[in-house]
């Protein structure tokens, strides 16, 4: 009796051990089915977790997220797993190894990354899409509350996170500052099957990961980063992905995932998984198959065509629109003289669709600037006309002046008044011992000067021209440091009455107001948030957005704002200046360029009303100024402080570092 005992409590006691341990390994070798450890034919549903955008297609893969800007997808096991000895409290190894792929909306360009993650929630709320990859939010990021431990493939280089580049592997502990990160060798948004590893050693305290597009784990891991995960990981933590898409999409897939508590995982057959549709390939063999007497008629009939196409390539293209424009039309010729050939000594500097280089013109021996727009650019010829439609016929003494374009072939050039002094943001940044300080008296002048310029855009000319790209680098100063507003490359026409129409979304994240993010519509109240920024970037010497600063200081805004609410403005000053300042102009200055910020539209003033309050040069003159909007917590939308925390990560169409063009719905 006492044996019978013993052994039925035996295969009780194994039965028990079973059950509490049936959840420390799982194996998906696709999402059609369940785990090894389950019944074979439950539904997906009943193993994993999706949330967000995630689901299984009909072949078992699990998707993410697809190709929907700033969207999350997360797939979590459907119970937590126990990382620590219920007894002493120590932590478990563990091991997974999982399959997938990225396949970016355009090539080269996608966003973001995904991330297998260990979290207290399978639901994480409250995290944001784009670069926070779906896990945390701008609140919670770094709290030691968090408890998430993450390894990141990301596919985009986001400055405000610190990341090395825009396609690495990164260890994230209750932070998306990558505690140790290292360049992928493999494209990770190629579209391929990758596999990664990620091994923990609880008792050596070493945390290994492994990348490779074949179904065997490499010798060497590519990331080794020791360190003790006890006070990240609690008793028990639900394991699983997470993915987000930013401005940009990219679709994030997983073809199988397996995962061990005190061992290893079992490596992925990579053979075994569908591919992905690739594109298709032009076929050319009824080109080959041509009969040889018609290709000898095609080598002469192309023969004849090359030399046709190469004389009328050689000559300078007239179109119709360039007969009506105005102003001169230079020859290439002219201009290739000028410049001596577009040489890099002559070069200026670079906008945001091309490089601008300085010319004399043979004739006049007149000093020009030239701009040879980049033919890599798709916007390139849409901004080549917009500019001459706009600028071409604009006169103003606050404006640089176009005095005439060229076109021969796929080269767009444009020329414009020499302005011998450069742009306004080389004298507040370059950082040139040899760049004179510019003191307040011109800089108050060049704030007002391109107030006028804004106000004859807005007011003044025939129709109304919005120039959707205020900001220093635009602004231009002559001979005797007048600023001039130039670069017309993204100006929007309208006649007056008629209400702007929604197209893509254009400017410099900084000056983007937030509204553009929403509708897509440029207004004289966008172009008045952008002067607003401006304002305030030349009193106090330092950008709209600056990454590298504190968090309480990123946006200039709102750090403004702290410092005008608790009466010390002086301090936000640009510290170079050394006081030597006129109080009144630069408080007058304070409030029109906070006005111009406001984030409600109706509540900016009109260029009109913001050179009266600077001709009248009372500080008192204006507009009592709202609460500080940081008290309220609501100064930006979420969808404008997503693209703060996104300065210089992403565009769909980069002409510089801080230019953007993306579309929206029209």
């Amino acid at each position: 009796m006492e044996k019978t005992f013993c052994i039925f409590f035996l295969s009780f006691s194994s039965l028990l051990l079973s059950a509490l341990s049936q959840h420390d390994e799982f194996q998906f070798s696709s999402f059609n089915s369940g785990s090894s450890n389950s019944n074979s034919n439950s539904n997906i549903n009943d193993k994993v977790i999706l949330s967000g955008i995630a689901e299984v297609d009909d072949g078992g893969i699990l998707r993410l997220t697809h190709d929907t800007r700033r969207l999350i997808g997360h797939a979590f096991y459907h119970v937590p797993i126990r990382f620590k000895n219920s007894t002493d409290g120590s932590l478990f190894s563990f091991s997974t190894a999982f399959a997938f792929a990225i396949v970016p909306a355009y090539p080269k360009l996608g966003g973001h990354g995904l991330a297998f993650t260990i979290a207290n929630s399978s639901s994480l709320p409250g995290a944001f899409p784009s670069e926070y990859l779906g896990l945390l939010n701008g609140k919670n990021i770094g709290n030691a509350s968090n408890h998430l431990f993450a390894v990141e493939l990301d596919t985009v280089q986001t400055f405000v996170f610190g990341d090395i580049n825009d396609n690495h592997v990164g260890v994230d502990l209750n932070n998306l500052v990558s505690n140790k990160s290292v360049a992928s060798p493999l494209d990770l948004q190629s579209g391929d099957t990758i596999q990664v590893w990620i091994d923990y050693d609880s008792a050596r305290k070493v945390l290994d990961v492994w990348l490779a597009n074949t179904s065997t784990k490499p010798a060497n891991p590519l990331l080794t980063y020791a360190v003790d995960l006890s006070p990240i990981l609690l008793n028990e933590m639900y394991v699983g992905f997470s993915a987000s898409t930013g401005l940009l999409a990219s679709s994030h897939y997983l073809f199988g995932w397996n995962f061990k508590m005190n061992g290893v995982a079992k490596s992925l057959d990579l053979s075994s998984f569908p591919s992905l549709p690739k594109p298709k390939k032009k076929n050319y063999a009824l080109l080959i198959a041509a009969p040889v007497s018609a290709l000898v008629f095609l080598i002469a009939g192309l023969a004849t065509a090359s030399y046709i196409i190469y004389k009328i390539k050689t000559a300078d293209v007239i179109e119709d629109w360039e007969l009506v424009t105005g102003p001169h039309r230079f020859s290439y010729k002219e201009l290739k003289y000028a410049t001596r050939g577009f040489r890099e000594k002559e070069l200026l500097g670079q906008g945001g669709f091309g490089k601008v280089f300085r010319g004399v013109l043979p004739v006049t021996k007149e000093e020009v600037a030239v701009k040879r727009v980049s033919h890599e650019s798709k916007q390139g010829l849409r901004e080549f006309v917009a500019e001459i439609a706009s600028i071409g016929r604009l006169r103003h003494r606050n404006l640089v002046r176009l005095q005439g374009w060229c076109r021969r072939r796929a080269n767009l050039l444009l020329v414009y008044d020499y302005m011998p002094n450069g742009s306004l943001d080389k004298y507040l940044y370059s950082g040139d011992a040899t760049t004179p300080l510019l003191p307040w008296p011109i800089r108050f002048r060049v704030i007002r000067s391109v107030a006028a310029a804004l106000l004859y855009l807005h007011e003044e000319w025939e129709n109304v021209v919005l120039h959707r790209d205020v900001k220093a680098s635009n602004v231009l100063l002559d001979g005797e440091l007048n600023g001039r507003l130039g670069d017309f490359g993204l100006a929007k026409l309208y006649e007056r009455g008629a209400n702007p129409s929604t197209t893509r979304v254009v400017g410099t994240l900084g000056y983007l107001a937030p509204e553009l993010t929403r509708t897509g519509k440029a207004t004289t109240a966008s172009d008045v948030f952008a002067f607003g920024a401006l304002v305030l970037e030349v009193i106090c010497g330092r950008r709209p957005i600056e990454p590298k600063a504190q968090p309480e200081e990123l946006v200039l805004v709102d750090f403004v704002w702290e410092k005008l609410a608790a009466g010390q403005w002086r301090e936000a000053v640009d510290h170079r200046l050394a006081g030597e300042f006129n109080d009144s102009e630069v408080e007058l200055a304070f409030r029109v360029g906070l006005l111009c910020s406001h984030p409600s539209p109706a509540a900016r003033p009109a260029m009109r009303d913001v050179a009266r309050f600077f001709d009248d040069g009372d500080p008192s003159g204006v507009p009592e100024l709202p609460s500080p909007p940081l008290a309220g917590g609501d100064f930006y939308e979420v969808e404008f402080e997503e693209f703060v925390h996104s300065y210089l990560s992403t565009s769909f169409e980069k002409g510089s570092s801080d230019t953007i063009v993306f579309s929206t719905a029209v």
